[in-house]
């Protein structure tokens, strides 16, 4: 259709849709039609005065590039690029997230003006239901490219606008963000759908190939030389040969939709098998592979692979048989903890699954990492949030008071004992939650009585002979490995295989790979009147250290360092830090004692614990909670050994 043709024909459907109500299929291509529906179902009308949606603040918008933080790294260098293939079209490149708010844009200075006045900016919203057809938000809405020149947008006022926008998905097909390209509308745009499509597969591709950096990879192509271009295929797989994501590409090389990952193996879809390749690739690691497709046609491809790095302490995890993708995501008390490291989220979709089953949830972890906070989001998220959630930490409970505490006493029970009797904690737990913290450090004849409270669910109070019934959720929390404390005899066996009924463990800080989204929330809630940031190059040091408490001892760091910073300031440097902070952070992460016993071996029982826990330290770079696992003590005895062996000449 010609340009005069094409405008009266949109014309003619806008009058169309402002008499009668509806889209006419008649002058509107079906794509087109769905849209301007939709928009008009938003309740907007494509004529007269449009009130925008408020833009988000300046800390809105920090944080929400925080959340999108990886995306933003990968995505901005190719905006820089395809700017430039645009340059001298007086065009605007943006970025915007899931929902269609504009986290980035980059573009000509000229008409960047006229974009503002349309709130064509970042921390605008361009969803189809705040701006009616536009190509973000159609984008969005058909999960597909699109271009919506001039009269095709719904808001008449935005008629002066040329679009072309493509969605950018994970490998799993999860929309992670739109890629535009926006400019003045006039004739001849025959290329930019084009050149927005392949810059986005390039950011698709990035991103996969860096969410995938520990998985098996293969990238393939129908020719030799495609291997490794923007157009070339990436398969991720588990070492038993299931595919966990794929681009675009390889599932057209494939011949096989979204719908089928996690389900599907490669050796059904390519011959030779598995084995074959990584014997191959062991043999020659960047030989090309030639692979054969069911119906006989050939595919060349290279196997990659990073080895993942394995955390001091820790064994090699396991890759699953069977890979689960994970649930779309949720908005209970979990989903508003979650910051985006895997890990951390693979702990709390694990938990969704066993609340309100009557199933035990044992948490672990060091100290600092937050177990606590996790339980009680589990508890909020579950059918007992109405109910009373009840936190005990037994290593803080006085031994002489911790059974009454927990089971509460009858009136008189012992000297100084309530006149009216005390219900007890575990009763105060009654139809809700309770979270019983370091449950290792609870000593062996309270263990009992805990098991058997647990096997009876009721509670006989200290003094008394009745039993009164108890009805609670449990979650348990420790930084010890209680199966070794089993096995020498501090914990008991029935009460562990009790407590297990899930076991999770949420990781250090060091090991986070969310740190500048995590960083942004704490400094949200500690700040929440000033937008606040961190300096790149600090925030690379924060990223560094060892961080031995954890998230207790991370958020100190930034509550100190802002209630420091003068009042105008909004980033946060390293002369904000206190000068022992400052040392801290520029230390090495970890060095080795110096054993007090010399070059000798050791002469006794004192020098023999001694020597054990340097080793223990060195072995875990100074993490005294994992040595204190490792050695099977607590870290109060730990401590008690290591300033006992200081104060001896």
């Amino acid at each position: 259709m010609d340009i005069p043709s094409q405008a009266l024909a949109l014309r003619k459907a806008r009058r169309h849709l402002i008499e009668h109500g509806r889209c006419s299929s008649e002058h509107l291509d079906e794509r087109l039609a769905r849209s301007w529906q939709r928009s008009l179902a938003a309740g907007l009308q494509p004529l007269g005065r449009f009130d925008p949606a408020a833009t988000l603040d300046t800390q809105g918008l920090s944080l929400l590039r925080a959340r999108h933080h990886e995306l933003l790294a990968h995505s901005l260098p190719v905006m820089e690029y395809l700017f430039e293939q645009v340059r001298h079209s007086q065009s605007v490149v943006v970025l915007a997230d899931p929902q269609g708010t504009l986290m980035h844009t980059h573009g000509d200075t000229h008409f960047l003006g006229k974009a503002e006045r349309i709130a064509l900016t970042s921390g605008a919203s361009w969803h189809e239901q705040e701006r009616g057809t536009n190509a973000i938000g159609t984008a969005i809405a058909e999960l597909s490219a699109v271009a919506i020149h001039g009269g095709e947008h719904y808001l008449e006022r935005n008629g002066f606008l040329t679009c072309a926008a493509a969605p950018i998905l994970s490998g799993t097909g999860q929309l992670l963000g739109i890629l535009d390209i926006s400019g003045e509308h006039r004739p001849g745009h025959p290329h930019t759908l084009g050149l927005v499509s392949t810059a986005a597969r390039m950011i698709e591709n990035r991103l996969l190939d860096a969410h995938s950096r520990h998985l098996l990879r293969l990238h393939l192509h129908h020719r030799p030389e495609g291997v490794g271009t923007v157009a070339e295929g990436i398969v991720a797989f588990s070492e038993d040969g299931w595919v966990l994501g794929a681009n675009h590409s390889a599932l057209q090389l494939l011949g096989i939709g979204r719908s089928a990952l996690a389900s599907t193996r490669l050796d059904d879809l390519l011959q030779p098998g598995l084995q074959r390749w990584l014997d191959a690739q062991r043999r020659a690691p960047d030989q090309m592979l030639v692979l054969q497709r069911p119906d006989g046609s050939t595919l060349y491809a290279r196997l990659r692979c990073d080895a993942p790095p394995v955390p001091v302490g820790r064994a090699p995890q396991a890759t699953p048989t069977r890979p689960v993708l994970a649930d779309a995501a949720t908005t209970d008390a979990l989903s508003k903890l979650d910051t985006g490291d895997r890990r951390w989220r693979t702990a709390a979709d694990r938990v969704r699954r066993v609340l309100g089953k009557g199933i035990p949830v044992l948490v672990q972890g060091e100290s600092g990492v937050g177990k606590e906070l996790f339980a009680r989001a589990a508890h909020e998220s579950g059918p007992r949030r109405s109910g009373p959630f009840v936190a005990i930490n037994c290593a803080a409970l006085p031994e002489s008071l911790i059974e009454s505490e927990l089971f509460g006493h009858a009136p008189g029970a012992f000297t100084g004992a309530h006149r009216h009797g005390r219900t007890g904690l575990l009763r105060d737990a009654h139809r809700g939650t309770l979270f019983l913290d370091e449950i290792g450090d609870m000593p062996l004849a309270l263990q009992t009585r805990l098991l058997r409270v647990l096997q009876e669910r009721q509670v006989v109070p200290v003094g008394a002979s009745a039993a009164v019934p108890v009805d609670f959720a449990l979650i348990c929390a420790t930084h010890q490995n209680l199966r070794q404390a089993v096995d020498e005899g501090r914990f008991r066996a029935d009460l562990y295989y009790r407590l297990n009924g899930l076991c999770v463990e949420l990781p250090p800080l060091r090991e986070r790979s969310d740190l500048a989204v995590l960083t942004q929330r704490l400094l949200a809630e500690i700040e929440p009147d000033r937008p606040m940031a961190v300096a790149p190059g600090l925030l690379d040091t924060f990223g560094r250290h060892h961080w031995p408490g954890n998230l207790r001892q991370y958020a100190s760091l930034l509550r100190t360092a802002c209630a420091l910073m003068p009042d105008e300031t909004t980033t946060l440097d390293w002369e904000h830090l206190t000068e022992d902070q400052r040392e801290a952070l520029l230390q090495p992460a970890w060095q080795a004692p110096v054993p007090v016993t010399g070059s000798r071996p050791p002469q006794s029982l004192q020098e023999l614990s001694l020597s054990a826990i340097h080793r223990a330290l060195e072995n875990s770079r100074g993490n005294v909670s994992l040595a204190a696992r490792q050695l099977g003590i607590s870290r109060q005895t730990l401590y008690r050994k290591l300033g006992a062996s200081e104060s001896r000449p």
